[in-house]
C-alpha cells in the first residue's frame, strides 16, 4: 500500500489546473495505485491527482462497487440537473453540501496503458466524474453552489477543526450548467 496525504482546502495545488498526461509509463501506473490506495483508505468515492499534490489529469473512483480510473478526461453532460444531491470531498473532511450536477455524464479518456476508454454514469457515478474532473481543472465543489449555499458552506469550513486557512478564491466552473451561473 502507498497511502498519500490528502491536500486540504486552502492548498494552492487544489486551485491549479492539472497538466495532461503524455507518458503512459510505470510512473503513471504507480500514481494510479497511490490514488486508488489513498481513496480506498480514506474512504472516498473518488480522488484526483491534485488532491495528493500531483498536477496531472488523473482520477480514481469507487462507486457502486465499481473501481476504476480515468486519465485526461473529457466530459459530455446531460442538460438535466440534480439540484439537491449531497456532495462531499476528501479535501473538505467531514463536510457535505447540496451541489447541483448533471444527472448523466459520459467521460472519455484513457486508462493507465494509454488505451481509449468511454465511461457512462448516472446519479452518483455522474456526480463523481464531474467532481473529479472539476478537481483537474482547479475547480472545487463549493464553486458549483449558489450564493446562499456557498455562504453556509464557507461558514462550516471556517468552523471545521482542520480549517484555519486564509479565505479561499472562488471560481466558477467552466462546465455547462444549463445556463445557470452558480
Amino acid at each position: 500500500m502507498s497511502i498519500q496525504s490528502i491536500r486540504l482546502f486552502g492548498d494552492p495545488v487544489l486551485r491549479t489546473p492539472a497538466a495532461p498526461v503524455v507518458d503512459f509509463d510505470k510512473e503513471l501506473r504507480k500514481l494510479v495505485k497511490d490514488l486508488t490506495d489513498t481513496m480506498m483508505d480514506a474512504p472516498g468515492a473518488g480522488l484526483a491527482a491534485p488532491q495528493i499534490g500531483v498536477g496531472l489529469r488523473v482520477f480514481t473512483y469507487y462507486v457502486d462497487d465499481q473501481l476504476g480510473h480515468l486519465i485526461n478526461p473529457d466530459l459530455d453532460l446531460s442538460a438535466d440537473l440534480d439540484e439537491e444531491g449531497e456532495e462531499g470531498c476528501l479535501s473538505f473532511p467531514g463536510l457535505s453540501f447540496p451541489t447541483p450536477r448533471a444527472i448523466r455524464a459520459v467521460a472519455k479518456g484513457f486508462n493507465m496503458h494509454g488505451e481509449p476508454v468511454v465511461l457512462e454514469g448516472t446519479d452518483l457515478m455522474a456526480r463523481c466524474f464531474q467532481h473529479e474532473t472539476d478537481h483537474l481543472d482547479g475547480i472545487l465543489f463549493i464553486d458549483r453552489m449558489d450564493a446562499k449555499q456557498r455562504k453556509l458552506a464557507m461558514k462550516a469550513i471556517r468552523e471545521a477543526e482542520w480549517s484555519g486557512l486564509s479565505a479561499p478564491t472562488v471560481k466558477f466552473s467552466p462546465h455547462a450548467t444549463g445556463g445557470r451561473a452558480l
